[in-house]
């Protein structure tokens, strides 16, 4: 009985060495240990910002619009941001934009807590935090490339979309709890101050280290250059066009979940913050499944476009909290495996000096879709209930994925042929790899 006990336990800890394999790299791990401090922080915001606008305006149009504010630059910049990110020092910007965050986040504090913040003051503060997005996005998306080497760039990400959903999961119970027994603006405050660990992690760097990649010239058609490549390559252009009907009508949780805690579910804060962690805890447990995968396909993508699409449908009929809760579970699994692989296969299909670009396309189409979908889904939820936004989700993930399988079938079928071709003998096609 002991050997295969012994030989069980050798398993797991190989499995765990696998799956935490990035933070063996004493760099990766000072910025892995920051984000998870700052991203509690962020999620608390997240939570308290959406509490605030609706106690503010009691108007899920509003909700809406305040998300869309948030991500406006990104919509309109987004590109030129991913121009500046492969111009510049990317630990260095990461550095500058963390803080201007952190500034931004003391002052809605300081605005809540003394009483005077309305709902104008919580508009321009998110726009001003989106035009810090524009390039804070794409560097800390594309540092990952500077921190690890290509073999463990999945991983890497996994690990980021892990860490960035355990705070999803602790920081919104955290913000409902101090929403109900102390006040918002402590949220906030909280927030201001979590921004110190990622600049600590970054000051503490060894910059020798890193994996430099060369910069940008300063041309002038930088930002085309960007489009230009991505339609250019079949599987880039199929991933950024799942990734845009996703983020435009399927990644609306500020708007949907708070009216589906408030409306549908009669809770308060508290249950806003519940259905937030628990579609953390699916994150999680999505993030760490990811961060074991050792292969990164089109055809992954496309299933995992299926599944967000079915677990939305079904979601979006469940009644009572309960079974509410383990919707937003799965819904937590699917959507970040889908975000984790498409982020990683354009990281990993794309030339190191034209990532920055690439991912603030990325960007744009992922958080700039916002600004329509965000008002959209909240019109929907006013007049048919937060039902409406879920079942939105679900058809049109489903849409675009069926409407994209023809092509992702040809590119599989050509991938296969040309390895067979290359080797004489059959070759099992890698994207079966799921």
């Amino acid at each position: 009985m002991r050997r295969p006990v012994a030989v069980m336990a050798a398993r797991a800890r190989g499995g765990a060495g696998r799956i935490f394999r990035s933070l063996a790299v004493p760099n990766y791990r000072l910025y892995f240990m920051g984000q998870a401090v700052s991203v509690v922080g962020t999620w608390m915001q997240r939570v308290a910002q959406d509490w605030l606008v609706l106690d503010l305006s009691d108007s899920a149009v509003a909700l809406g619009i305040a998300t869309a504010l948030q991500f406006l630059p990104t919509l309109l910049f987004g590109l030129w941001g991913g121009v500046l990110v492969d111009r510049l020092d990317r630990r260095r910007t990461i550095m500058a934009t963390q803080a201007v965050s952190g500034v931004l986040a003391a002052v809605l504090a300081v605005a809540v807590l003394t009483g005077v913040a309305q709902l104008w003051m919580v508009y321009l503060l998110a726009l001003c935090l989106g035009f810090v997005t524009v390039v804070d996005v794409p560097a800390r998306q594309a540092f990952v490339t500077e921190v690890v080497g290509p073999a463990d760039y999945v991983n890497a990400q996994s690990l980021n979309s892990t860490v960035n959903n355990a705070g999803r999961l602790v920081g919104p119970a955290v913000a409902g709890i101090l929403i109900a027994a102390v006040d918002i603006g402590m949220a906030f405050a909280v927030n201001a101050v979590s921004f110190a660990a990622v600049l600590l992690g970054l000051a503490r760097m060894n910059t020798a280290a890193l994996r430099r990649v060369p910069r940008a010239s300063r041309v002038s058609g930088g930002a085309r250059e960007g489009l230009r490549y991505v339609w250019g390559h079949p599987e880039l252009r199929a991933c950024m066009l799942l990734v845009a009907v996703v983020g435009l009508a399927g990644q609306n949780f500020r708007v949907v979940l708070p009216l589906l805690a408030r409306d549908t579910l009669d809770g308060g804060p508290e249950v806003y913050g519940w259905l937030t962690s628990a579609l953390g805890i699916g994150a999680v447990l999505g993030g760490l499944v990811s961060a074991g995968r050792r292969a990164v396909t089109s055809w992954s993508l496309l299933r995992w476009t299926w599944i967000f699409g079915g677990v939305n449908v079904i979601a979006a009929f469940v009644p009572g909290l309960a079974l509410a809760l383990g919707m937003m579970v799965a819904l937590g699994v699917a959507n970040v495996s889908f975000n984790t692989l498409a982020r990683t296969m354009l990281q990993i299909n794309t030339e190191p000096a034209m990532q920055g670009r690439v991912i603030a396309l990325h960007s744009l189409v992922f958080l700039g879709s916002t600004p329509i979908g965000g008002p959209l889904t909240g019109w929907l939820c006013e007049h048919w209930g937060a039902g409406a936004g879920l079942l939105l989700a679900g058809v049109s993930a489903g849409l675009a994925a069926l409407a994209l399988t023809p092509m992702l079938r040809r590119l599989r079928a050509a991938s296969a042929a040309t390895a067979r071709d290359a080797t004489g003998s059959a070759v099992r096609d890698p994207a079966q790899d799921v």
